[in-house]
C-alpha cells in the first residue's frame, strides 16, 4: 500500500455541527457519547497545518468548540454532549493541556487573522495555569511552542514551556532506564519533544541534548525486527513483555511528532528514518502485519491486536493517521 496524502474523509464524517464524535462502530459516528475537547483541539492541530482553503470550515468549526471549551477562569472542559451542553467541570487535565496546544497551532497555522487573535487572547488565560500531570504540562507546552515560533518573547509561552521542561526533568542516569518516568504510559514521545522544542525556543543546549537522548532511546525499544513495536494501551515498564497489545496509534503519531522535530533541528537522516517507521506502522508493517489505515474511508482504526485490528475508526486514531502522514509527507514520503 503506497502513502496517503493526509485524509480527511473520514475526519469530515465525524464531525458535524457540535464538534467531532469521539467514538465510531466502525466508520459511523456514535452520537451517543459526544464529542470531547480532547479529539477537537487535536483536529484543530492537524487542521491548522494545512494551507487549503477547503478545510476553512473545519478550522473555524473546532476553533469555536475550543473557545468555548474554555470557563472564564482559563480552564477547559472536556466532555459535550449532543445537546451542546457541557458534562464536566473545567480542569487543568490532559483537555487543558490540548486545549492550549490547539490554540497555539491556530496561532501558528493559517486561520484568519481575527481567529488567531481570538485563539492567542485565549491561549494566554489558559497558560496561567500549571498541572501537576506531566502530558497535561506537555501537550501546552507544545501549544506554547507554535505561539514561540511566531512570537519568540511571548512571556506566558516562554514561562509555560519551561515549567514543563522542568517536570519532565532529566534523563536517568545509565541507558538501561533513562526515561524520567518508572513506565511508558501514552503518547510517550511528547515529554523528549517538548524538551527539544524548549530547548530551541529557550536558547538551551542542554534541553535539547536531553531530548534526542530520550527520543533515541524511546524510537530504540520501541523498534523491532525493523519496525515500530509500540508500548501497548496498559503500559510497559523495564520488565514489560514485547510485542505487547493493543498498541495504539496515538503513541505512533506522538513519535513522527517528535521525529519531526527532532529532524527540523538536526537534519539527522536518523529522525528522518524513524518518521519512515510510523508511516510504514499505519500500513501495515507492524507486529500484525495488518494495516490500520482504511483507504476506503480515509480513517484510521482504532488499535492494533495481535490478530488484526480494531474496525472502529474513532476520532483518536484517524487524528493520529493524518498527523503521521503529514509528517511522512514534509519528507516526500506522502504525496501533497
Amino acid at each position: 500500500m503506497s502513502c496517503p496524502p493526509p485524509p480527511f474523509t473520514h475526519l469530515r464524517r465525524l464531525t458535524d455541527e457540535g464538534g467531532l464524535y469521539e467514538h465510531a462502530k466502525g466508520t459511523t459516528p456514535r452520537r451517543e457519547h459526544g464529542y470531547c475537547l480532547d479529539d477537537v483541539a487535536r483536529a484543530l492541530v492537524v487542521v491548522s497545518r494545512e494551507p487549503e482553503a477547503t478545510l476553512d470550515d473545519l478550522r473555524r468549526q473546532y476553533l469555536s468548540f475550543v473557545l468555548a471549551a474554555q470557563a472564564d477562569d482559563g480552564r477547559f472542559r472536556n466532555r459535550r454532549g449532543v445537546d451542546l451542553g457541557w458534562q464536566d467541570q473545567p480542569s487543568v487535565e490532559d483537555c487543558w493541556g490540548r486545549g492550549l496546544w490547539g490554540l497555539g497551532a491556530a496561532v501558528s497555522g493559517h486561520a484568519e487573522p481575527h481567529q488567531g487573535a481570538s485563539a492567542l487572547t485565549a491561549f494566554e488565560r489558559g497558560a496561567r495555569w500549571r498541572s501537576p500531570h506531566s502530558r497535561a504540562m506537555a501537550f501546552a507546552a507544545l501549544g506554547a511552542a507554535e505561539i514561540l515560533s511566531m512570537m519568540p518573547e511571548h512571556r506566558s509561552a516562554r514561562e509555560l514551556i519551561a515549567a514543563a521542561a522542568t517536570m519532565i526533568g532529566r534523563p536517568g542516569a545509565g541507558d538501561g532506564w533513562p526515561w524520567p518516568e518508572p513506565r511508558l504510559t501514552y503518547a510517550n514521545a511528547v515529554l523528549p519533544e517538548v524538551l527539544l522544542a524548549a530547548g530551541a525556543a529557550l536558547d538551551a543546549p542542554s534541553l535539547v541534548a536531553d531530548g534526542l537522548r530520550l527520543l533515541g532511546w524511546l524510537l530504540e525499544v520501541q523498534t523491532r525486527d525493523g519496525h515500530l513495536s509500540v508500548v501497548p494501551a496498559g503500559g510497559r515498564g523495564p520488565a514489560g513483555a514485547v510485542p505487547g497489545f493493543d498498541q495504539q496509534p496515538i503513541e505512533v503519531a506522538a513519535l513522527a511528532d517528535a521525529c519531526g522535530r527532532a529532524f527540523a533541528l538536526t537534519g539527522d537522516l536518523r529522525w528522518a528514518d524513524g518518521i519512515d517507521l510510523a508511516v510504514s506502522w499505519f500500513l501495515g508493517t507492524n507486529d500484525a502485519g495488518t494495516p490500520l489505515y482504511d483507504p476506503d474511508s480515509g480513517g484510521g482504526c482504532d488499535g492494533l491486536e495481535q490478530g488484526g485490528r480494531n474496525e472502529n475508526q474513532g476520532a483518536e486514531s484517524t487524528l493520529a493517521l493524518v498527523s503521521t502522514m503529514q509528517q511522512g509527507r514534509t519528507l516526500s514520503l506522502c504525496p501533497r
